[in-house]
């Protein structure tokens, strides 16, 4: 499996975008081996006729979803070693020297691959976040062999989730399901390109809702897991392929596999329609997903808590604390309250609460419903986002704005998601400014000024500005291949 893989493999869970080798299949029964010597073939002795029961037929959803899942292709620049970065540094070369040991990076570009949903006749696509996460090129392969280069229009790593667009119309597409009304037992396929098999669909059931393995655990937080289990066969390559029922509609992004060999085992996990349609949304309208906050801290109820806090019952999940100013407080639910329904939908557990909650926006107004004393409650709570106000939140990186003869623009949203940057400020214009003695070279995005962020261009001006008088300002910033360098500038003349 490459290295190029966003996902983790966390508590047995891995997730399924990429991929490098096809291993061997093990099995018991004798096998005569094919040509390539990662396919086996199977024992052809047993009977391939069989009556298929009524009402039970998978060809229908597998002929409507199979032409809107799209075989994901990435490319990703070589990586760079420290030493590399060091010697191309014109800074830290003055310490290490010109002739710093070191060794090149890998002299080709790397490439990944994974699946995608069009969920949109114009070109939308929705996949995995970790399918694409930090690639320098995305393209698109169609079930009719038609390639289009794509382009990132946003991503949520909270949910693992990433909206891309193509350049095309009247593409086949898959319509939304309702993920609430699935129900545990009932058939599901999955379709997708596991280790570069096209088109592949695989059927299951839904062996479990609201499940949680740990693999977003890493997002501060705010990571959001509520996954539909199912044990339809998912591999490598499945990521950001379509889980749908029986009528074809999408119920989930297949996501991860429970693993420990890193092939499918048993069990995948799909993020739910209700959280996809959500993201997606966030992303058009807003270009950043809006996360509602209920502001609590939660623990789930089990015997032991029952016990400890003499409680009538396991339901519900237990308010450890909250914020002053939270959603919740300003609702007027307390420590000790036991949280039992969201807008009427039972939540038993923290994946269940945090699947109800995220599918409202900051202002959006909820339901609570909870125990106190035995006594049952209901609140209205007006949710918040992560600083506490109801406002939208919205994109903001800033004009582009012109210092000193050079221009400095904001990163685009692809830009910044491939170099896992939060803001900068790319220069162009080096030579006929001020800055053309420094040693910067155009394209260079300014991450740092002495000790101060940059996150907008804006930020550049008024921090070299601030620098004028004193000994001069150290720049700190990153280049597109990901080179990273440092620059001391004196008083710009």
């Amino acid at each position: 499996m490459l290295g190029l893989m966003a996902s983790a493999v966390l508590g047995g869970s891995v997730a399924v975008g990429g991929y490098k080798l096809l291993e061997p299949a093990r099995t018991a029964e004798p096998q005569a081996v094919a040509t390539d010597p990662n396919v086996r073939y199977t024992s052809a002795l047993r009977s391939s006729t069989y009556a298929v029961p009524e009402g039970l037929n998978f060809v229908a959803a597998a002929s409507a979803v199979t032409p809107a899942v799209v075989h994901v292709m990435t490319e990703y620049a070589p990586k760079m070693s420290q030493n590399d970065a060091i010697r191309m540094d014109p800074f830290l070369r003055q310490f290490f020297g010109d002739d710093a040991d070191g060794f090149r990076g890998q002299s080709g570009p790397q490439q990944g691959s994974g699946s995608g949903v069009v969920i949109a006749a114009n070109g939308y696509i929705v996949t995995n976040n970790h399918v694409i996460d930090k690639a320098d090129k995305i393209e698109v392969v169609l079930d009719d062999k038609r390639k289009y280069s794509a382009t990132l229009v946003g991503t949520d790593p909270n949910t693992d989730l990433a909206l891309l667009k193509v350049d095309a119309d009247n593409l086949p597409y898959v319509r939304y399901g309702n993920s609430d009304n699935v129900k545990v037992g009932e058939w599901v396929l999955a379709v997708g390109n596991p280790f570069n098999l096209n088109s592949t669909v695989t059927a299951g059931i839904i062996s479990a809702k609201g499940r949680n393995i740990n693999i977003l655990r890493d997002r501060e937080g705010m990571g959001i897991e509520s996954f539909l289990q199912t044990d339809a066969v998912v591999n490598p390559g499945n990521s950001g392929g379509a889980l749908v029922n029986l009528n074809g509609d999408l119920i989930g992004i297949n996501s991860a596999i429970a693993s420990r060999s890193g092939s499918f085992e048993g069990y995948s996990f799909a993020v739910p329609s209700s959280i996809v349609s959500k993201v997606v949304d966030d992303l058009l309208k807003y270009k950043v997903v809006q996360r509602a906050l209920l502001g609590v801290n939660i623990r789930e109820v089990d015997a032991t808590l029952a016990s400890e806090k003499k409680l009538k019952n396991l339901d519900g999940v237990y308010v450890v604390g909250m914020g002053k100013t939270s959603a919740a407080a300003d609702a007027g639910l307390k420590e000790g309250d036991v949280i039992t329904e969201i807008n009427g939908v039972k939540v038993n557990t923290a994946s269940q609460l945090q699947e109800q909650v995220a599918r409202f926006r900051p202002g959006d107004k909820i339901k609570v419903s909870y125990l106190r004393d035995g006594d049952t409650r209901t609140a209205t709570a007006t949710l918040r986002n992560a600083t506490g106000t109801t406002d939208i939140v919205r994109e903001e990186t800033g004009a582009a704005v012109e210092y000193e003869g050079a221009k400095f623009a904001p990163l685009s949203r692809q830009e910044a998601n491939k170099l896992d940057l939060d803001g900068g400020a790319k220069i162009s214009g080096v030579r006929g400014s001020n800055f053309r003695e420094t040693g910067i070279a155009d394209g260079f995005i300014i991450t740092r000024i002495d000790k101060n962020k940059v996150t907008k261009p804006q930020d550049v001006k008024r921090y070299l500005e601030a620098a004028k008088g004193n000994q001069g300002a150290l720049v700190e910033g990153v280049y597109p291949d990901g080179r990273k360098a440092y620059y001391p500038i004196g008083q710009v003349d």
